[in-house]
């Protein structure tokens, strides 16, 4: 089972903000940030490319999303939760215990 959940909200999502094309990658990376995500000092970045060496993986709507295994621990331990914040239709991360 997967550790990431992408909603079709989500997914359509990306779609229309990124100009997607049905079979197109979605990267998911700890980036350095002054902000906080699930480790201080890093947050979650995007990047639309193909996967290399992928850690975790789904398809939704068309779309694939990954993590590289070099970035995993960044969810080792944790579910990423990938949805729309329908107040400003913006991409909302989660993150539970496994």
């Amino acid at each position: 089972m997967s550790t990431i959940h992408v909603s079709d909200r989500a997914a359509r999502w990306y779609k229309e903000e990124l100009n997607l094309n049905e079979g197109d990658s979605i990267r998911f990376f700890a980036r350095y940030s002054s902000g906080g995500g699930l480790h201080p000092g890093f947050s979650l970045g995007i990047a639309v490319e193909e996967p290399r060496h992928p850690a975790e993986q789904t398809e939704v709507s068309g779309i694939h999303f990954f993590m590289e295994d070099h970035d995993y621990w960044y969810l080792k331990g944790h579910k990423l939760h990938v949805d729309v914040v329908e107040e400003g239709q913006d991409i909302e991360y989660r993150y539970t215990e496994v």
